[in-house]
């Protein structure tokens, strides 16, 4: 008889120590989620909340197996009846804790998975983050490739400028020069013509 008391007592203090360990997990998660961008912090937080709830039910569960008042009964059942009633109240207990162990085992499978996801959500950030580094880099090379032409046009305009200044320099000083050898041609022939 005292040996089913003590199994009741050893799956409490295990679906303790569990929900406790879980509750950490949990919170460590949420954490995690909480850091990551919108898009992906909104599903990982609305799964982060059914883990929480299943989480919620199990700590119930250990509670109500635990709690005093149920536990009174399972108790009486135990010291009061016979071996046979205390083996089937103890395999009932049993069964349920096995199934809240379960059901825990998939929780902890869905935090894992949900883990797994932040994860490689987090190297897809990191990847992406230096893609953009990589591209910042490629357009500040282009824009200072972009200023040193900017200042080479500015230059080759000033050339371009100057040498239009001497252009028209050098017409006027050519018609300047032709019209003094027209008037030179004209004076000399109007000397001649007239002596």
């Amino acid at each position: 008889m005292e040996y089913g008391s003590f199994t009741v007592v050893l799956y409490a203090v295990d679906g303790y120590f569990l929900s406790t360990f879980c509750s950490f997990q949990v919170k460590k998660m949420d954490l995690e989620a909480r850091n990551l961008p919108p898009n992906v912090k909104s599903s990982l937080l609305v799964k982060l909340r059914e883990y929480k709830s299943d989480l919620n039910n199990f700590k119930t569960e250990v509670k109500r197996i635990t709690s005093g008042n149920l536990n009174a009964t399972a108790r009486d059942e135990l010291l009061e009846a016979g071996m046979a009633d205390t083996l089937t109240a103890s395999a009932d207990q049993r069964s349920r804790l096995m199934m809240s162990t379960d059901h825990l085992g998939r929780t902890t499978d869905r935090i894992k998975d949900s883990r797994r996801t932040i994860l490689e959500t987090e190297e897809l950030g990191v990847s992406i983050l230096q893609d953009l580094h990589g591209q910042r880099q490629s357009l500040l090379r282009a824009h200072e490739t972009l200023h040193g032409v900017d200042d080479n046009v500015g230059k080759s305009k000033k050339i371009l400028t100057t040498m239009t200044r001497r252009m028209n320099r050098n017409k006027w000083t050519i018609g300047a020069i032709i019209t003094v050898l027209v008037l030179a041609i004209i004076f000399i022939l109007y000397f001649k013509l007239t002596r």
